[in-house]
């Protein structure tokens, strides 16, 4: 099994930054396609950064720009950088470690708040 446990949600002013942070159980980038999709109210889930493991990346059209995702494979850790936070960005962000046809694993989700 793969067990993703992310951190670094929370609130944040509009135009303010917030650091997720998403660490696999082990070593797993060579398989695996890292995500980042989020769950705002009353919207489907949607991904916002996807890094392959190739390292390939690519973005949801409404954060490109300004979220950037990268990993680091001596902590087994994705991050999701997110600058300049709108409001609309307001939604629960979840981890996510696909391996297609195959496997596909989720973090418990964590909040960001993006509110004056």
């Amino acid at each position: 099994q793969v067990q993703l446990v992310e951190s670094g949600g929370g609130l944040v002013q509009p135009g303010g930054s917030l650091r997720l942070s998403c660490a696999a159980s082990r070593n797993i980038f060579a398989i695996y396609t890292m995500g980042w999709y989020r769950q705002a109210p009353g919207k489907q889930r949607e991904l916002v950064a996807r890094i392959t493991s190739g390292g390939s990346t690519n973005y949801a059209d409404a954060v490109k720009g300004r979220f950037t995702i990268s990993r680091d494979n001596t902590e087994n850790t994705v991050v999701l950088q997110m600058d300049n936070l709108k409001p609309e960005d307001t939604a629960v962000y979840y981890c996510n470690a696909a391996r297609a046809g195959v496997f596909n694993y989720w973090g418990q989700g964590t909040q960001v708040t993006v509110s004056s």
